[in-house]
């Protein structure tokens, strides 16, 4: 059974930074794109940052552009996100997410497997 688990949430203060990683288990695939999304309370889902299995094709949304990052880990089947500049509307649960296709992707339904989320909290 593919298992997904992220780590590196908590609390930061504006301006500050954390790096959330996930790793995937329970698979011989090693070939999974891997993605991002947030859920703000009273908000719906969001995309956050997409990887492709190989590493060459990356996305980050546009409110996150140049605050946050996306990069995998020398074993195929992780991925972090490092996040600069946190901001207090930046405060969600973070989803790390897997897709067998390998393919980048901005919309949850490409994915496959889910993590639990880890809490992220930005105070002002």
């Amino acid at each position: 059974q593919v298992q997904l688990v992220e780590t590196g949430g908590g609390s930061v203060q504006a301006g500050g930074s954390l790096r959330l990683s996930c790793a995937v288990s329970g698979s011989t695939v090693n070939n999974y794109a891997m993605g991002w999304f947030r859920q703000a309370p009273g908000k719906e889902r969001e995309f956050v940052a997409t990887i492709s299995w190989t590493g060459g094709s990356k996305y980050v949304a546009d409110s996150m552009k140049g605050r946050f990052t996306i990069s995998r880990g020398d074993t195929k089947n992780t991925a972090y996100l490092q996040m600069d500049s946190l901001k207090p509307e930046d405060t969600a649960v973070y989803y790390c997410a897997a897709s067998v296709a390998g393919l980048a992707s901005i919309y949850q339904q490409s994915y496959e497997s889910w993590g639990q989320g880890t809490q992220v909290t930005v105070s002002s």
